[in-house]
Order: structure tokens, then C-alpha cells, then sequence
């Protein structure tokens, strides 16, 4: 009999450590070419619907640059969300609004596209995908951010996620005094997100902290203090929590389109790496692909990730580059 309880509380005790456990994946960057890449993007989210994730993050920039900014382009990108079963939670890239306002992508009017982006896949507080998932949006908790219903975050297991509304040109802080502006109001939205979202996971004694976003902040510009960079105040508070925060950070984008895994955050004094936060940089453009990230608490290093590659997707790009 004490054989049997010996048995039963160990199967019950790897129960506990296997829910401590979660996989999701993270995308972003595509499809860019029309007709030529779209194939090879649902090629990747039927492998992804297979992988059978909690959830899936895509980080921003679901066209090129040169394609239109268009209502039939939105339209698209929605058909292709409501093609995953689990999950979506979608961070705004600049492709598809602080870069319309060039002639190649069809003149639009930058601020006039995000607020079309934000009727159509943020009207809830809920997420994207067959399935969906509650999501606490900032403009529901901060009235005196109610624009920026984009910014939400979830808890998951013994971590938060947060989506910010990060984009690449240079964060929008460029072009003219109306894009200036929009920068002022939208980067203080996100810093009250940030600050808000690590006393949610201090207070609630969480394991750690996942953002979402889409530009590179870091390369070549980490902790810059020049004025004219778009990401410094984010890069100095994201690094001022990690540092107090001490628990797990992972921090994951795309606009580069190269995979990659770093420590970019210093400390305070900006002598030392935070070797708690680690960044993720996630592939895109040519290569359709994406990572499979798996989570658990009961680890000093809770983060491993495994890329997600789909063979014909590989095949396709090599013969196409060879013609």
C-alpha cells in the first residue's frame, strides 16, 4: 500500500512540473511577396495548427514595405489570422502604417491606417484566431490611454505577456511634426505599459516577463542616449525593471529577419550584461519560418527554443533563388 501512495504522489508531483510547462510560437515578418510567398505562409501556420501551441505571437509586419496599404490588404491578413486554431496576439508593425506614407506603399496617411488596424483587430478584448484568448487591453485599465488598445497583456502559467506597439522606422520618431507627435503620445503610452505590466508580475509573484513588439531596438543603438533615437526611453526602462525585477525577461521582435539570441540589455551603469533578460530575434522575409518557444517555471533558465521549420517552405526559396 505505501508502494502504491509512493507511486501515486510521484505521478502527481510530475503532473504539477509538466503544467508548469507550456509551448507557444512566435512569428512574424510575412508574408512579403503576393501570390509567391502566401503559399509557403500556409504551409507554416498548418505546421503551426499541427505543433498545437498554447498560443501564437506574431510580432509585426504582415507585408513588405512596397506593398499597398490598402483595405484589401488588411481584409487579407485577417483571412490568414482566422487560419489559426490556437490563439493570436498581434503586435503592430511599421509595414503596415508609419511606412504608408510612401508612394510605393500608396500614400496613406500613417495615423488614419493604425486607426483602420485598430478597428479591425483590436474592437475586443479578445485575441485573434478560431480560438481566442481574454486579453487585458491598456485603454481598458488606463482611461488616459484609451487610443491604445493594441497594448494588452495575458497571463500564462506563472508569466506575463505583453504586446506594446513598438515599430520599426525609427519607433515613427521621424518624417514630420505630425509623426512626432503621434511618437510623444504613443511612447509615453508604452512606458506606462511597461511600468504597469512589471508591478502586475512583481505583485502577483510571476516567474517572469515576455514582450512583444516588433522593431529591433538594439542593434547598434543599446542604451543609446541621442536624442534622435526612437527607442531610448524604452531601452532605459525596459532595462531599469529587468535590473530591479531580477526574474526571467525575454524580449521578442522581428524587423531584421535573421534569428538570433542575445543578452542586448546592460546594467544601470551600463557595465554589466543583464544576464537575466534575453532577446529574440525571429525570421522573416525570404525565410518562412518560425520559433517554438517552451516555457517552464521549475527552471533556472525557463526559456529553450526550437525552430519551427517547414522543409518545402526551405526547398521552394532555394530552387526560386536559383532561377
Amino acid at each position: 500500500m505505501k508502494f502504491f501512495l509512493t507511486i501515486v504522489m510521484n505521478l502527481l508531483l510530475m503532473g504539477i512540473a509538466h503544467s508548469e510547462s507550456f509551448r507557444f510560437i512566435a512569428l512574424g515578418d510575412m508574408p512579403y511577396r503576393a501570390v509567391l510567398d502566401e503559399s509557403r505562409y500556409i504551409n507554416l501556420i498548418n505546421a503551426i495548427n499541427q505543433a498545437q501551441p498554447s498560443f501564437n505571437l506574431f510580432v509585426g509586419d504582415t507585408k513588405s514595405s512596397e506593398a499597398p496599404c490598402s483595405d484589401a490588404s488588411i481584409e487579407k491578413v485577417a483571412s490568414f489570422f482566422s487560419r489559426y486554431e490556437a490563439p493570436v496576439i498581434y503586435s503592430v508593425g511599421d509595414n503596415e502604417w508609419t511606412d504608408c506614407h510612401r508612394s510605393i506603399a500608396g500614400s496613406y496617411d500613417p495615423i488614419e491606417r493604425l486607426g483602420k488596424i485598430r478597428k479591425r483587430f483590436f474592437n475586443s478584448n479578445q485575441s485573434l484566431g478560431k480560438t481566442t484568448r481574454t486579453l487585458v487591453r491598456q485603454a481598458d485599465v488606463m482611461s488616459q490611454f484609451s487610443l491604445y488598445v493594441e497594448n494588452s497583456y495575458w497571463i500564462n502559467g506563472q508569466f506575463i505577456f505583453v504586446s506594446l506597439n513598438i515599430p520599426g522606422s525609427n519607433n515613427d520618431f521621424e518624417r514630420n511634426v505630425t509623426a512626432v507627435n503621434e511618437y510623444f503620445k504613443r511612447n509615453n503610452a508604452n512606458l506606462a505599459w511597461i511600468d504597469h505590466t512589471f508591478k502586475v508580475a512583481t505583485e502577483k509573484k510571476l516567474a517572469g516577463i515576455i514582450f512583444a513588439f516588433q522593431a529591433d531596438m538594439f542593434t547598434g543603438q543599446i542604451q543609446s542616449d541621442d536624442l534622435a533615437n526612437g527607442y531610448r526611453d524604452t531601452v532605459v526602462s525596459l532595462s531599469t525593471h529587468a535590473e530591479k525585477f531580477k526574474k526571467a525577461v525575454l524580449l521578442i521582435h522581428g524587423d531584421t529577419h535573421r534569428l538570433r539570441i542575445d543578452q542586448p540589455l546592460k546594467t544601470s551603469d551600463k557595465k554589466y550584461v543583464l544576464e537575466n533578460v534575453i532577446r529574440v530575434e525571429l525570421m522573416g522575409e525570404d525565410e518562412i519560418q518560425a520559433l517554438e518557444i517552451t516555457v517552464n517555471a521549475e527552471q533556472n533558465s525557463p526559456f529553450s527554443f526550437r525552430p519551427l521549420i517547414v522543409n518545402a517552405n526551405s526547398e521552394f526559396f532555394t530552387r526560386s533563388r536559383n532561377k
